[in-house]
């Protein structure tokens, strides 16, 4: 089992976010219950590439500082929503033989979307804790009905298995 964290970036995380509060305080917990039980802990960062503020160099490309890597916790930058196409992160978890992914991060609707399809697709057992990804509001849907269509309806059951908080903590022991 593995903890992806997807494009938790000081550029993109604010109180804009839905349940951002609850947000915060769950990846924090998910990722405090990965560290005690040596869950590798896996960060993705979302670069748009030169002339772009989410790029190298920019300090908004960073990660967070409420969920910052330790110890030489791994990072991959993509420049495309999944995680698992063309940055060695897929290869990466198959060479360790790994099954069970829990993904946490933003935003719900994007790179969160495409990296649980991905995973999918790609023989992965998908976990995907409650209130552990958010977006914000686009112009088709307010964050809270992108949060609840893909966390609610979409992923559950055909792509992810989405439970509570408390049970990813548990099955992370």
């Amino acid at each position: 089992m593995v903890l992806l964290i997807i494009d938790t970036q000081k550029l993109i995380i604010n109180e804009k976010l839905y349940k951002f509060d609850m947000f915060v305080s769950n990846v924090k917990k998910i990722i405090n219950q990965a560290r005690l039980n040596n869950v590798e802990v896996i960060y993705v960062r979302h670069d748009d590439g030169i002339g772009n503020e989410l790029t190298k160099g920019n300090d908004g490309l960073e990660i967070y500082e409420k969920f910052k890597p330790i110890n030489k916790e791994k990072i991959f930058d993509k420049v495309v929503n999944s995680a698992f196409k063309g940055i060695g992160l897929l290869e990466y978890l198959i060479d360790k033989g790994e099954e069970n992914i829990i993904i946490v991060g933003l935003q719900t609707d994007y790179c969160i979307d495409a990296t649980i399809k991905c995973g999918f697709e790609h023989g992965f057992n998908i976990i995907v804790p409650a209130y552990a990804n958010t977006t914000a509001d686009n112009k088709f849907m307010s964050a809270e009905q992108s949060y609840k269509y893909y966390n609610e309806y979409m992923w559950n059951g055909r792509y992810a298995e989405c439970i509570s908080v408390d049970e990813t903590l548990k099955r992370m022991k």
